[in-house]
């Protein structure tokens, strides 16, 4: 049974920073890419950023370029997404997603 399970978010203050984390399992974590997407209030999903199989590959969403960094570690078989600089519209329930596969979502918020 594939499961992803995030955690990390949280309550921050704007311009303060979040790691969060996606475990794997269920599957072979390292043949897969994985992906950070999130569904703010109100809003369409939104594809937050990318990771390739290896690790040497990302891509981000525009708005997060420069703020966010994807990584992962194949061997503890977890994805991270460290969100610096955090603003109010990075609110949001956070999801890993492989493939077709979707965690439970953590829940991000930014507030003064």
């Amino acid at each position: 049974q594939v499961q992803l399970v995030e955690s990390g978010g949280g309550l921050v203050q704007p311009g303060g920073s979040l790691r969060l984390s996606c475990t794997a399992s269920g599957f072979t974590f390292s043949r897969y890419a994985m992906k950070w997407v999130r569904q703010a209030p109100g809003k369409e999903l939104e594809l937050v950023a990318v990771i390739n199989r290896d690790g040497d590959s990302t891509i981000y969403e525009d708005s997060v370029q420069g703020r966010f960094t994807i990584s992962r570690d194949n061997a503890k078989v977890t994805v991270y997404l460290v969100m610096n600089n955090l603003k109010h519209e990075d609110k949001a329930l956070y999801y890993c997603v492989s493939a077709d596969e979707w965690g439970q979502a953590t829940r991000v918020t930014v507030s003064s």
